[in-house]
């Protein structure tokens, strides 16, 4: 079926009695329709799983090399300077 101007679609899912109820006092408490209820909070679980997708987690020991690197990097390799003197020729000193 093809999308045209399509504003808002439609999601269904089965859930347990005692969560549909838990979710319906909730939503309540917070003066929102149910579906406005579970939109919102099924929409910020997203949120948040996609903002920790993004991020790069180390552990303390990790963080510690990975500064240390940055502040003291190693020397470079022949390899590398290979590379920057052939870099100089076809480009020029920067």
């Amino acid at each position: 079926m093809p999308r045209q101007n399509v504003k808002s679609a439609r999601i269904e899912a089965r859930i347990a009695p005692d969560a549909l109820d838990a979710i319906r006092r909730a939503s309540e408490i917070e003066g929102r329709s149910l579906s406005d209820f579970v939109v919102a909070a099924a929409e910020a679980a997203a949120r948040r799983t996609l903002e920790e997708e993004r991020l790069i987690r180390l552990a303390a020991e990790d963080q510690r090399l990975f500064v240390e690197t940055l502040l003291t990097p190693p020397e470079p390799h022949e390899a590398l300077r290979r590379a920057a003197r052939h870099r100089e020729r076809l480009l020029g000193k920067s």
